[in-house]
């Protein structure tokens, strides 16, 4: 339709400019066959071109275009009531959806309605109830739940009274079990090979001329070994040489020394003095090797090298006849074990059992091994953490952290344990004794007993004397006289017994 109106257009514009024949031509081409049989049929020649009758084309045209015209709008009318059918069909859906939903809408206020009602009954109920038990019980609502709650609260405190005591109960044995086994497994952890040594040094001769040797013209010989070592020379026995001295280093400097005589045969000051110092040079190197053998053993490598070679001569230190190096090696095991199994921090445990006793080695200040270890930890920057564990593993200062208190235990441990140290019988047998008798001097004691090595005192007391008070301040002077006048490894458990028994028997 579109291109049969282009071609009206055309031909009108043709009209107007008759001078553009060409444009003519082409928009009357579909009527010159007509033109040209009509001009045959009046007997003139189509071999010139005619003469085109303008007023006919346009006609003919302006009569096509009206009829293409209303078809045009017969079909725009047909589409238009298309589209209008369509529209009413929507609107008729929309229409009959807002009914629906108006009644759902409707429904629901309906039901509101009813539920607000039901919701107002049972309210009116209630409080009809409500006041109907007040009038009854001859209670108000907050008396009666007071009342209430004091008897859930009273059946509540003796359920949870009970609870709690059971709890209680399985924790302590739980806790003994549990703790039983961390020892038994740090222990096991940290058990060392070794056997207790005497701190006196003997050398055997076979020869006792060599006691004349060892003497010398006036005695400088003797009198050049002893200024030169330190130690104190006895021949006075048959076949042995002892050798005394308060600084076991010292004493083994002259005891290496000596042998080193006696083989060279050569006895005289200027020999003597050469071969201490020969010896003092390799005992320091051993001292120094044992020292770094006993960190790696523990998994200790950044330690200052003047501490290492200190703690190297704890392989001539002994306590209680317990060699201080095979001591540490195992405390620190133990206190390894014991903190990884807490969750404490281990190298702070780890350092602070290494360390503790480095104050022993100490010969040359005044003072007590704690108090000589701190001051030397200080001046090396060791972490106060470990300085702390050194200071308080002998309870000198109250603990102040879960390390401390695993390296004090550690210790006890390690030196109180059956074998590990050496004592004479003789004097263990007066210890347990003069422990008893500390406890029998007490007013209101009945009996004392020293068991388990001399490790725990228990005593018995007349409870028509003492009194539970007391019992406690009783425990606490035994503990003070103990530690004033007794001498002993580790610790000692010290209980106070007061018990009345009322017995009568039914014939």
């Amino acid at each position: 339709m579109l291109d049969v109106l282009k071609t009206l257009s055309g031909l009108v514009q043709a009209k107007k400019n008759q001078n553009k024949s060409s444009g003519i031509a082409h928009a009357l081409r579909p009527e010159i066959p007509k033109l040209e049989a009509r001009q045959k049929n009046q007997g003139k020649s189509v071999t010139q071109p005619p003469s085109i009758d303008m007023d006919a084309a346009v006609r003919v045209a302006e009569a096509r275009a009206k009829e293409l015209i209303v078809e045009a709008k017969d079909e725009a009318f047909r589409i238009r009531r298309e589209a209008e059918d369509e529209a009413r069909r929507k609107f008729a859906d929309i229409d009959r959806r807002d009914g629906v939903l108006a009644e759902r809408e409707r429904r629901l206020e309906d039901a509101e309605t009813r539920i607000a009602k039901r919701l107002e009954e049972a309210e009116r109920a209630k409080v009809a109830q409500i006041e109907k038990l007040e009038h009854t019980a001859h209670l108000t609502r907050e008396e009666a739940t007071q009342t209430i709650l004091d008897t859930l609260r009273g059946e509540l405190r003796e359920e949870s009274a009970k609870i709690i005591r059971e709890e209680t109960t399985s924790a302590h044995e739980e806790a003994d079990a549990k703790a039983k086994e961390i020892l038994v497994d740090a222990m096991k952890h940290g058990a060392t090979d070794y056997v207790a040594e005497y701190t006196v040094s003997i050398i055997k001769i076979t020869d006792e001329d060599m006691k004349g040797r060892i003497i010398g013209k006036e005695g400088r010989n003797i009198r050049a070994f002893e200024t030169a070592t330190g130690v104190d020379v006895d021949l006075d026995e048959e076949g042995v040489i002892r050798l005394s001295c308060f600084d076991p280093v010292r004493r083994e400097i002259a005891r290496v020394t000596l042998e080193r005589l006696l083989r060279d045969g050569r006895v005289q000051p200027g020999r003597i003095e050469e071969v201490i110092a020969q010896v003092k040079k390799e005992i320091e190197r051993i001292m120094f090797e044992e020292g770094q053998k006993l960190c790696h053993a523990v998994g200790v490598y950044n330690l200052p090298a003047p501490l290492v070679a200190l703690l190297g001569r704890f392989k001539y230190r002994f306590s209680y006849g317990q060699n201080m190096i095979a001591h540490t090696l195992e405390e620190t095991k133990i206190g390894i074990a014991l903190a990884t199994e807490v969750g404490a921090d281990v190298n702070v445990v780890r350092l602070g059992c290494l360390l503790h006793d480095v104050g022993k080695i100490i010969m040359d200040k005044e003072g007590s091994h704690v108090d000589l270890g701190v001051e030397l930890l200080r001046k090396y920057g060791i972490p106060q953490k470990v300085i702390d564990c050194v200071a308080q593993h002998h309870e000198d200062t109250p603990f102040t952290s879960i390390e401390s208190m695993l390296v004090y235990i550690s210790d006890a441990i390690s030196g109180s344990r059956p074998g590990a140290r050496y004592e004479n019988y003789e004097e263990y047998i007066k210890r347990l004794k003069d422990l008893e008798g500390i406890a029998k001097t007490m007013k209101g004691v009945v009996e004392a007993f020293a068991f388990q090595a001399g490790r725990e005192i228990r005593v018995a007391v007349d409870p028509g004397i003492v009194s539970d008070a007391e019992a406690t301040l009783m425990a606490t002077q035994i503990k003070k006289e103990v530690e004033e006048k007794l001498t002993y490894p580790g610790q000692i458990k010290i209980s106070v017994v007061r018990e009345i028994r009322a017995t009568e028997i039914a014939k």
